[in-house]
């Protein structure tokens, strides 16, 4: 059995507003074993990257707070850290890529001093000793030409390049776990899937467990091993990547498969689209949060929020269909299944 590298229980985040708190995450569990992805996956609002914030506690500095909750890595609880101490773990032991690599980059310094800043900062590095593995680094992710690229600055490069650049910047100092939030979102589709593909081989070189967010389920089906569904600051549906295609148990999960241009061969029909939107975190609807677009909904998902249901050794949902684990014939797949790949 493989060895947990990062446990969440029950974390609850929130950001204060004129009437209160407003919960961004409510009481949601992870796991992430060493060596593994796990891909957390929903919507725009779902609460995906004030989750990877709050891990890094980031959201300190962005309004937000932790109200309770452990995140446990190694064994090693970072919500009750002070920022001093979270300083020499963010961008040691747990780096990040963030979603618009222009906008992560310092546009008056060369990339290779940024990527060389990490590793003076944190393994007390000499200047020459620092300029040398930004080099490496800057090879290591497949930029060309490196020691010439090092000396540019980001507007010198492509979307691409600088993707690169960050993906190098948070690997500097060998993490053991890389957060990527959206890390393909602002490059097209050929480089995105370069990325991807650079991401998972660094990550069986290098040893590292990766939390991957998107909104790409197709994304997550060729790089997870385990995937979480997240919807209106919940996880709504976990397990592996097999379980997750093969039989989805939630209906905002089978929602997000279906959306996927051509998943079950059906290419050239009408693309499926979940009708309704994802509700305000200050309003949401009472019992499950996903029943005023569920397909399924029945007079107790609009009175009792459902809590985890377990359906498999790795396989858990939230979704009253699956309350009695007895019965036989339960599906809101529709027929989905099969290839996890589309």
């Amino acid at each position: 059995m493989a060895e947990k590298l990062l446990e969440i229980r029950n974390l609850t985040t929130a950001f204060m507003s004129e009437n209160g708190f407003v919960k961004a995450t409510d009481r949601i569990s992870l796991n992430i074993e060493k060596g593994q992805t796990l891909c957390l996956v929903g919507e725009s609002g779902s609460g995906k990257s004030v989750t990877s914030l709050s891990i890094m506690r980031l959201i300190d500095y962005a309004g937000g707070s932790i109200l309770e909750g452990n995140i446990r890595f190694n064994g090693d609880d970072l919500a009750t850290k002070e920022q001093d101490q979270m300083r020499s773990i963010r961008g040691n032991k747990i780096a990040m890529i963030f979603q618009d690599p222009m906008s992560a980059l310092n546009p008056v310094f060369t990339v290779g001093e940024q990527i060389a800043e990490s590793l003076r900062l944190h393994q007390n590095k000499s200047h020459s000793e620092a300029w040398k593995e930004a080099i490496e680094l800057l090879r290591l992710v497949g930029i060309p030409a490196p020691e010439m690229r090092a000396k540019q600055y980001p507007h010198e490069l492509s979307g691409g390049m600088c993707q690169r650049v960050v993906i190098a910047v948070a690997l500097a100092c060998k993490p053991e776990l890389l957060i990527a939030d959206e890390p393909t979102t602002a490059l097209d589709v050929t480089v995105q899937a370069q990325i991807l593909e650079l991401l998972m081989k660094l990550k069986e070189e290098l040893g590292m467990a990766i939390l991957l967010i998107t909104h790409d389920m197709g994304v997550a089906a060729e790089v997870a091993d385990h995937i979480a569904v997240m919807y209106a600051g919940s996880i709504v549906e976990q397990g592996t990547v097999e379980e997750i295609f093969s039989n989805p148990s939630h209906p905002y999960t089978v929602g997000l498969l279906q959306s996927i241009p051509g998943f079950e061969g059906k290419r050239g029909n009408e693309l499926y689209t979940i009708k309704g939107t994802i509700p305000g975190l200050g309003n949401l609807p009472k019992g499950c949060r996903f029943n005023p677009r569920c397909p399924h909904v029945m007079d107790k998902c609009r009175q009792v929020e459902p809590g985890d249901i377990q359906i498999g050794a790795e396989h858990s949902t939230k979704c009253w269909l699956y309350e009695d684990k007895d019965r036989n014939g339960v599906s809101v797949s529709g027929g989905i299944g099969g290839n996890a790949n589309g």
